[in-house]
């Protein structure tokens, strides 16, 4: 992330937006919007507050959103309603005269930020010592740019939740072990799906700098760096068992981010887009528990009054890094726009964006 920016008052959001009130800034931004036209172009992810989802020209997951904002040729300014990886990855596909905003610098991912490219570097080369060359490296979107960038140059690609049984797939057909980061839960999930059992899968603690293993080395098939989402490792068995026995006729649809014990007790599992869409289709009068983050859960259970739809863990926060992007941080970034001031840009340096690409073309390409 942009540290420069964390340091300095132009990181900050100026105390003028802190006093606004909710209609003044609903307003502005309206105006501000329909001033830029066509320059301006809003993605808002689905964990975003409904405050700034009402605002957003597209919605959607976060590949989906970047690869949007790049087809959008039209957009000068891409205002991304997201965290810092998502912009990462906006700013990698879209051109040079396209400039990618995040409202809040803050908005990290935390799951993102426990791969850290120097532990990854050091990973890499005490795994190679162990397995030799038969290893490729998959990362999840959930992934800085220079992540990305270095499973472009070491063969391997990107994946989402979407698409990951295919890449992983697609991985065993390259090298004879595969490392996935940073989400141990999705690679866990994932390759147990497609037949990997447990026991051939080892942890990368990258704190400890080992490898957590009982057994044969030689055994081992898959290495799941060991990184979560905060939100989605939240979900527990307990709460399953609790909806069960309060709601026996519910139907449970979690992420895949969870752990491995929770999706093995659920009645179904799959990415964002799988939860809207499976949730779309279902028959009126159908209940439903769903295990992903609040936000989109509360927007869904709006969207669907006739059917009977809760939180699987209705105490679950939000994902509170989404969260920073608020009304008072997007006004402030239009207003930067407006004004032609410099501030809140994402950029990504050319050469991790030529090598990040790598990866995410073979995802493209495969997927």
């Amino acid at each position: 992330m942009a540290i420069a920016n964390l340091l300095n008052n132009k990181g900050m959001l100026p105390e003028k937006y802190r006093t606004m009130d909710r209609a003044e800034m609903e307003n502005r931004i309206r105006e501000i919007k329909e001033k830029l036209g066509e320059k301006l172009f809003i993605p808002c992810h689905h964990y975003q507050k409904d405050e700034v989802v009402q605002f957003a020209d597209s919605i959607g997951d976060s590949l989906q959103l970047a690869q949007v904002a790049a087809a959008n040729k039209k957009a000068e300014h891409i205002v991304f309603c997201g965290v810092h990886f998502m912009a990462e990855t906006a700013d990698m596909l879209t051109t040079d005269e396209q400039v990618v905003y995040l409202p809040d610098m803050r908005a990290g991912c935390s799951m993102a930020d426990m791969a850290d490219i120097y532990q990854t570097e050091e990973a890499w080369v005490q795994l190679q010592q162990i397995f030799g060359d038969t290893l490729i490296p998959l990362t999840y979107v959930n992934s800085t740019a220079a992540i990305k960038a270095f499973t472009g140059r070491n063969g391997g690609a990107c994946v989402t939740s979407s698409n990951a049984k295919k890449m992983v797939k697609w991985a065993f057909t390259q090298k004879e072990r595969l490392f996935f980061l940073p989400d141990q839960h999705l690679g866990r999930n994932t390759t147990f799906e497609l037949g990997i059992p447990l026991e051939q899968m080892a942890v990368w603690n990258p704190i400890s700098g080992k490898l957590e293993f009982e057994g044969n080395v030689e055994d081992i098939k898959v290495v799941l760096w060991k990184g979560h989402c905060s939100v989605h490792q939240g979900f527990t068995v307990e709460n399953v068992r609790e909806v069960r026995e309060k709601y026996p006729e519910m139907t449970i649809i979690v992420h895949p981010e969870c752990c491995r014990d929770v999706v093995e007790v659920s009645d179904m599992n799959g990415s964002t887009k799988f939860i809207v869409d499976t949730i779309n289709a279902a028959p009126t009068g159908s209940s439903w528990a769903i295990g992903t983050e609040m936000n989109l859960v509360k927007r869904i259970i709006a969207e669907h009054p006739d059917k009977k739809i809760i939180s699987l863990n209705e105490n679950m926060c939000p994902c509170l890094t989404m969260n920073r992007i608020d009304l008072p941080h997007l006004l402030w970034a239009l207003e930067i726009i407006e004004n032609g001031e410099e501030g809140n840009v994402i950029q990504v340096d050319k050469e991790v964006t030529k090598e990040a690409i790598l990866s995410l073309d073979r995802m493209l390409t495969l997927a």
